[in-house]
Order: structure tokens, then C-alpha cells, then sequence
């Protein structure tokens, strides 16, 4: 057989036993000596002090091991909900998935966003039922909540396929998603070979779950799992083809050397090779790999070239980011999980904005979801984030890697504005020496599409250059909207003409005008101020269900038909995020910690008390330092400003 390179993520609820379940893994492969518990703080890919301290995996981690005839990159994701953006990251290069649900607590509510993920993504997975050991353990019952709550495609698998007899239930519960397995069962030539390809063909395509149980800590059932593992998961790679690979992390080591993680999806690398890419800004860069290392735990190996299928870090590229792709692939990957808070970063005066921005910037390389922002305005430094914990953290991050003192605001919602109709955005920056012109016409976007440029200008109207380099504007950093300086987020903005001068234009002054033409065209528009919302389950004994539906409607939420499931109710619908962020709690208090609550952010819509923010908020729009709606035209040698409101007949282009 060729030997495989497969990557595999595990991925639970927290407290699942995910950690010590990876010790295991480990073990088994003759990859660490002795096994590791999270409560002894000394888990292996556990390494990172802060981890060791909180007991919770904080930083995606991964290891190599070797198994019959496999490669194993094994990756530890984190498990509590102020991570998920880290885990979500690492989902995206991840050849099958595991999902560890314990014995007792069952499916929870990160469980079933772990599960939508992998869904989205297209994760081959299969799950174990862990800690059968502990009282109140049950494993049918369990079994029964994955069927209903995450797929009816569950199957049970007692001990290993390899060595023990193909049970009938087995047979018959792949045979039914076979058609040719099937035809084979009913003339009873069905053979176990034959099942156990049919097995691995349909947990590729997502049509089967393989489901066993065991306990990680006692060692039961992990030898069973790993060998029905390596017999029924297949990945193909083709080093042959043009090199392509993700990047789904980035690093700084001890050195501050930039260390960028990917994988390797077809084709070769070698040292000193020279990549060409696109950075973040639009530009494309060539740069050359300086070393290619190959993690396991927190420690590496050097090596000289990687193939098709591995999981590698290299140095050598400075802006590369987590979810490009490079080489033959040149998409860019969307990322579902995103922050609705945002917190201000406060630091001592003896502190230069320079070298405390510098270090979150070097933070937000690493984890992107941070969408590092300077208010200029305000003279702030913002951060968003996903809740309290991950404030926590950061705070020590800085700390132990920057020697910084900071601390951290009271986390606050982040809003949004949008336009509900179309207009037109005119821009004209001309003091003595400079000149540009940009006409834009602002359209309503696609819920939760962020802010979109496209182009109707014509190259005689203007060079392709500067058209780019337009474009390059509206997208490159967060334009302020009118009602609250918000962000602004769902917007079409299309470049329709242009001027620039033979002599007088540089590319900084249509930047000017750009802004000046957004800005324009947003005093123009409706705008409407856009809050996060969730998405929610809640799963409650019947008897508070009464409770839960008052609850939800005071919270300015909304839910469908309750569905009955045995003695339990189960709730779906969406809320804000500002009146429901706390509801976690209050459920547990009223149902003595029975009941569940699974919550999601799933984008964003207007806002519920868009009155009463915008008066909290007391943003003046005409004493935006960083933005105008005025335009700057020259007369005789002297500039002087235009307000948006005459902007248009003072234009040098007739409107088309």
C-alpha cells in the first residue's frame, strides 16, 4: 500500500476530554513516552504555561505520529467558545475530523457549533463517546441525542472492524446508504472487505458517522478506535502536480522570526524556493522559503523539501495570512465565526502608541478575528473579541511575550451601519500641487458581505493604475458610517469615473478623494445602525418551557414552534446579541444547570434600540478628523473646501 499522509482534528465542548483522549493517541503511536493529563498539567500538546494553568487548550497545537501505514498530523483544537475562531481556522485544512462528546453531559452547545462547522466545511467525521467510565454515563442515551440533534447517519461500532466479526446492525446500517452493498446483502454475498470499503467511501462523502465509546483516561476502546481509523479513512495526494497549499496559522517563534503554518494540497516545496502571493494590501509579493519546519508540540524538526499532504511551517514570507491560499490556489478562505465585541486597550502614558500598537499588530497576524483597529479620532486602540476569557488571556499574552503592562475595557457590542438605498458619492482633492476626482455610486449589499468594490470606469477616463488604486481604497480599512461612527458593512461600491493630472496627481491624493466621494455619498444615503444577532437552541424540561418563550420575547427575540423531544422542549430562534449574551447563566440558575443553551453568531441585522445607541454613542460626524464629505478644489492658486451639499455641480466630470 502507499503510505498516507492524513490530517485529523479533534474537536469537542470543553471538558469533553479531547486533551487527554490526544494523550492517548500519543501513547498508542510510540510519539511521547508516558501519558499526560490536563489535570496534572503536563499534556503534551498542552505545552504553553497558560494552557497548563487554566486546564483548556488555548492555541491550536498539533503533533506527528505514525501508525501502520499512515502519517498522522495530529491537531489539538481549542474547546471553549472565546477560542472558536483559532479551531475554525484549523478545521479548514483538516482531512477528517473527530468530535469527542462526553458520556455524561452529551451533546452541548459548542458540540453542535463545532458540528455546523465541520458541516460547512465538508469534514469527513466520526465521534467517540468519551469518559464511559464516570457515574451517570450513558452511552445509548448519548447515541440517541447525536442522531437527533446532529445526524440520523450515526453508526455504533463495537471494538475493532479489522479483527472482530462484522456485526449485522453494522452490515445493514451501511448496506442501507449502498445500493450495491445492498443488492450484495440480499443475496447474502455481502462480505466484510466489501462493507468496510462501502464504510470508508461513505464517511468520505459525509453519508456515515462512525461513532464509538470508550474512556480516554482508563485507556478503554483506544486501540479499537485507532485501528478502525487508519482501516477506513483514505486521503490521495499528488506531489506531481503544481505546488498549492493553505495557510491556516500564523507564528512568531522566540527569535521573532514570522513562522507561517500550512498545508501542502498537491505538489512539492523546497528550501530556497520563491513564492509569489497576494499580501493583504492587493500587492503581489515573491518571496523565498528560508526553512521548512515540521511541528510536534511546541518543538520542530528542519527539513529540506515537504510533499503533497503534510502539515508544515516555513519562514521566509512576511505577509502571508491565515486562510490564504498560495501557489495553485489562489482563493482566499471566508471564515464563519466572528467577534461581536469590542474592547478598548488601555496602557500607561509611558508607553509609545508606536510600540504598543506594534505589538497588537503582531497579535493580529496570528489571530486575525482580533481586526486590530487605531481610532484616530479617539486616539484608541481597539480589539475585538469573542468574550472575557480570551481578554484575560490576551492580557498575559502581552505580558509575557511584549514585557507590557495593558489592560482591557469593559467589552462592549459592535455595531454596524449600512445604506438601505442607492446614491452617488462625489470626491475632489486639488490643493496647490495635487489633484484627483472619484465619482462612486453606493448600492445596499448582501446581509453581512462586508464592503464590496466593483468597477464600471472606463480606461480613458482613467489609467488602469489609478483605477486599482481606488479600488484598493475603499477596501483597505473600515470606513466610519453617520449615526455612530460604526463601521459600515454591507455596501456595494462601484467606481464609476475618474480624473487624475498629467503632472500634479501622486497616488495619496486619491485617497483623499475616495473618502472624500464615500463620505459624500453616505450624507446621500438612508443609513440604518446594524446590531449582532444570535442564532439559539435552547433545550429545557417542559415544565420551563413557559419561562424560556417569556424570556426570549422580552429579550427582543423571536423563536419557531417548540419541538417535543421525550420529557424535553426545544427551542430555536435568533435574539441580540446585547439582551442575550447573559442568558447562559440565567438558564442554569432557574433550571438548576439542566438546561442547554447552544448560541451562534449569526450576523447581523438592524438594530432593536437603534434610537437609544446612537444617543449613548453622541458621534458627531463633522468632527471626524479622519473623515470628510468636503471637497477640496483650487482657484487662482488657492485651495479652498466645498461642503458635500454643493460638492456635485462643483465636479470637473459630468455625472454619467
Amino acid at each position: 500500500m502507499i503510505p498516507m499522509n492524513k490530517t485529523i482534528g479533534l474537536l469537542a465542548h470543553v471538558d469533553a476530554g479531547k486533551t487527554t483522549f490526544a494523550e492517548q493517541l500519543l501513547y498508542h503511536t510510540n510519539s511521547i513516552r508516558s501519558r499526560g493529563r490536563v489535570d496534572h498539567q503536563d499534556a503534551f500538546l498542552d505545552s504553553h504555561a497558560m494552557e497548563k494553568a487554566r486546564g483548556i487548550t488555548i492555541f491550536a497545537g498539533q503533533a506527528v505520529m505514525t501508525y501502520k501505514n499512515s502519517t498522522y498530523y495530529l491537531m489539538d483544537t481549542p474547546g471553549h467558545v472565546d477560542f472558536s475562531a483559532e479551531m475554525e481556522r484549523a478545521i479548514q485544512v483538516m482531512d477528517y475530523a473527530v468530535v469527542i462528546v462526553s458520556a455524561v453531559e452529551g451533546v452541548e452547545g459548542h458540540t453542535e457549533t463545532v458540528w455546523q462547522l465541520l458541516e460547512k466545511y465538508n469534514i469527513p467525521t466520526v465521534l467517540f463517546i468519551n469518559k464511559i467510565d464516570r457515574s451517570g454515563a450513558d452511552v445509548s442515551a448519548v447515541l440517541s441525542e447525536i442522531h437527533a440533534q446532529l445526524t440520523p447517519h450515526a453508526l455504533h461500532v463495537n471494538g475493532s472492524l479489522l479483527h472482530g466479526e462484522m456485526t449485522e446492525d453494522v452490515i445493514l446500517f451501511t448496506a442501507e446508504r449502498d445500493e450495491e452493498l445492498f443488492e450484495a446483502y440480499v443475496e447474502g454475498k455481502a462480505r466484510s472487505s466489501q462493507v468496510t470499503e462501502s464504510m470508508a467511501q461513505l464517511i468520505q462523502e459525509r453519508a456515515l458517522f462512525m461513532v464509538m465509546s470508550g474512556s480516554a483516561l482508563l485507556d478503554q476502546g483506544m486501540t479499537e478506535f485507532m485501528e478502525n481509523v487508519e482501516h477506513l479513512t483514505r486521503t490521495v495526494y499528488d506531489d506531481n502536480q503544481a505546488f498549492a497549499a493553505k495557510v491556516f496559522k500564523i507564528r512568531h517563534d522566540p527569535q521573532g522570526s514570522r513562522v507561517t503554518f500550512m498545508k501542502l494540497t498537491q505538489g512539492q516545496m523546497s528550501v530556497r524556493d520563491e513564492l509569489t502571493y497576494t499580501n493583504g494590501n492587493g500587492e503581489e509579493m515573491t518571496e523565498k522559503i528560508t526553512s521548512i519546519r515540521v511541528y510536534n508540540g511546541d518543538k520542530y524538526t528542519m527539513a529540506d523539501y515537504a510533499k503533497a499532504g503534510q502539515l508544515i511551517a516555513v519562514t521566509g514570507l512576511t505577509q502571508a495570512r491565515a486562510g490564504d491560499g498560495l501557489g495553485y490556489l489562489d482563493t482566499r478562505a471566508e471564515y464563519q465565526l466572528i467577534a461581536a465585541l469590542k474592547s478598548k486597550v488601555i496602557y500607561p502614558a509611558t508607553y509609545s502608541v508606536r510600540e504598543v500598537l506594534h505589538c497588537f499588530q503582531v497579535l493580529d497576524a496570528e489571530d486575525p478575528s482580533l481586526h486590530v483597529t487605531w481610532d484616530e479620532g479617539l486616539q484608541e486602540l481597539h480589539v475585538h473579541v469573542m468574550g472575557a476569557i480570551q481578554l484575560e488571556v490576551l492580557e498575559q499574552v502581552v505580558r509575557e511575550r511584549f514585557g507590557m503592562m495593558v489592560s482591557f475595557g469593559t467589552p462592549e457590542i459592535l455595531y454596524y451601519e449600512t445604506i438601505t438605498k442607492e446614491s452617488r458619492g462625489y470626491g475632489h482633492f486639488e490643493p496647490l500641487g495635487h489633484y484627483a476626482e472619484v465619482h462612486l455610486k453606493l448600492e445596499p449589499g448582501v446581509p453581512n458581505s462586508g464592503v464590496v468594490a466593483m468597477n464600471a470606469c472606463h480606461a480613458d477616463d482613467l489609467s488602469n493604475g489609478y483605477q486599482h488604486l481606488i479600488l484598493q481604497h475603499v477596501t483597505e480599512a473600515e470606513h466610519h458610517g453617520l449615526l455612530t461612527g460604526s463601521p459600515l458593512t454591507d455596501v456595494i461600491v462601484t467606481l464609476m469615473t475618474g480624473r487624475a493630472h498629467n503632472k500634479h496627481t501622486s497616488g495619496g491624493d486619491f485617497r483623499e478623494a475616495t473618502r472624500r466621494a464615500l463620505r459624500q455619498g453616505l450624507e446621500q444615503a438612508e443609513m440604518v445602525l446594524l446590531e449582532p444577532y444570535y442564532t439559539f437552541k435552547i433545550k429545557v424540561d417542559l415544565v420551563h418551557i413557559g419561562r424560556v418563550m417569556s424570556d426570549i420575547q422580552q429579550a427582543h427575540g423571536s423563536f419557531d414552534a417548540p419541538e417535543m423531544y421525550e420529557d424535553k422542549a426545544i427551542l430555536t430562534g435568533i435574539a441580540p446579541v446585547a439582551t442575550f449574551m447573559q442568558y447562559g447563566l440565567e438558564l442554569a440558575s432557574f433550571t438548576k444547570g439542566k438546561g442547554a443553551l447552544t448560541l451562534q453568531l449569526a450576523g447581523y441585522q438592524p438594530c432593536h434600540q437603534a434610537e437609544a445607541v446612537i444617543s449613548e454613542r453622541k458621534y458627531d460626524k463633522n468632527a471626524d478628523l479622519v473623515y470628510t464629505s468636503s471637497s477640496i478644489f483650487c482657484s487662482k492658486g488657492q485651495a479652498y473646501s466645498v461642503p458635500w451639499t454643493e460638492a456635485e455641480r462643483h465636479m470637473h466630470i459630468r455625472d454619467k
